[in-house]
């Protein structure tokens, strides 16, 4: 084998963390476009990928690049490079049962008292 670094030639892609799935494992939407055969109107279309996250660090709504590796169980056969952006968006499990109480109405309404009648 020569002195140089073999080049690594796997396929890289960025998508969105769409689901978490256990420990260690994500799915990943990997958005694209192709035009129709016949009508040529373009089409969005996705790929869902499923994705092994060593680090436990991604959460729903990332944006993160993914690279191909070898079969890491039935499914997966991704791994994650890097977060590309995280998500800025609500993390519904930090919600407090306290939280949650205090949202739901206490009042009955003309509604429910014309149902239990």
């Amino acid at each position: 084998m020569s002195t140089h670094a073999r080049q690594n030639r796997r396929k890289t892609v960025i998508g969105f963390v769409s689901s978490k799935m256990g420990d260690k494992s994500v799915k990943v939407t990997v958005p694209y476009k192709t035009p129709h055969p016949l009508y040529h109107k373009v089409i969005n279309r996705k790929t869902v990928l499923h994705v092994h996250d060593e680090k436990n660090e991604t959460k729903i709504g990332d944006k993160i690049e993914v690279m191909e590796t070898r079969p890491i169980s039935r499914l997966k056969r991704w791994r994650v490079i890097r977060i590309v952006e995280a998500s800025v968006g609500l993390n519904l499990l930090a919600v407090s049962e306290h939280d949650v109480a205090a949202a739901v109405p206490t009042k009955t309404t003309k509604l429910n008292q014309a149902a239990k009648a």
